[in-house]
């Protein structure tokens, strides 16, 4: 890791501030910009960057979730079936964090990029406006949770770009409440990762805390202007840019074995 001088917390708050813009404006937690920029920038090895990014997600999606919310786009009822599911899911995600290989870690979250980028591409039907549950879709949405919970464990993203795209195929909500209800469901996903990953000591408070606070100042404004953008041209721009972290998290090389003390890579 880099030496935590002037510059290194500068790029931590400049980190903070765009995770936490992505998070209010997608819905996605922050962490698909943190993970990339924490190994790539800041010399933070895999694992451990993957917990602080769950850590640092909470307090940015409290703030990006109360923006969605002053713009009534949260579906509280599909959040708690989600929440549900997730909560046992965060807690596959981080026991198989603290295992996995770094290389195997890295690998999988470049293809969980490529594959969500590559469905960001693709429009959806008309989104109905508001939720139509049926028993068969309450279960849908727990298995959901489930997958999106082990996603946030695993890989620190919050598990928003599996609940996002869920809820627009599954409900065919609109974007912005599908994004107001996954951060909705983020944040206790979040606690009950960050809690279990400080446990084995696989997060960073310190350095989680001021990318949290940081990203806290752009989420919410972020989340306002997502309630009444295009969601089109967004969604391009964002799956290119998840493409492009994805090649350079590909062709980023190993880190040491001593880089993580206390783990195996």
């Amino acid at each position: 890791m880099r030496p935590r001088d002037a510059r290194f917390w500068a790029l931590v708050v400049a980190i903070g501030l765009a995770s936490g813009f992505l998070a209010g404006l997608f819905g996605v937690g922050g962490g698909i910009l943190m993970v990339p920029a924490l190994t790539l920038l800041l010399g933070v090895g895999q694992r451990l960057a993957h917990g602080t990014s769950l850590t640092a997600i909470i307090p940015m999606a409290v703030v990006g979730v109360t923006g969605y919310a002053l713009g009534d786009s949260v579906d509280w009822l599909a959040a708690a079936l989600l929440t549900l599911g997730a909560a046992g899911g965060a807690v596959l995600g981080t026991a198989a964090l603290h295992r996995l290989p770094q290389r195997v870690l890295r690998l999988a979250f470049a293809a969980f990029l490529v594959l969500t980028a590559v469905r960001m591409f693709w429009e959806v039907g008309a989104p109905a406006g508001e939720a139509d549950l049926d028993v068969a879709t309450a279960v849908l949405l727990v298995v959901v949770g489930v997958i999106s919970g082990v996603t946030a464990g695993l890989f620190g993203v919050g598990g928003g770009l599996i609940m996002v795209p869920a809820m627009v195929l599954l409900l065919s909500l609109p974007d912005a409440l599908a994004k107001g209800t996954s951060l909705a469901v983020i944040v206790p996903t979040a606690l009950i990762g960050t809690y279990r990953n400080a446990r084995v000591k696989n997060t960073d408070l310190t350095l989680a805390a001021v990318l949290g606070l940081s990203g806290m100042v752009t989420a919410f404004a972020a989340a306002q202007w997502s309630v009444t953008m295009q969601a089109g041209l967004s969604r391009i721009l964002f799956a290119c840019l998840m493409l492009v972290v994805a090649a350079l998290m590909v062709f980023r090389k190993d880190a040491k074995a001593g880089a993580e003390p206390g783990f195996e890579p």
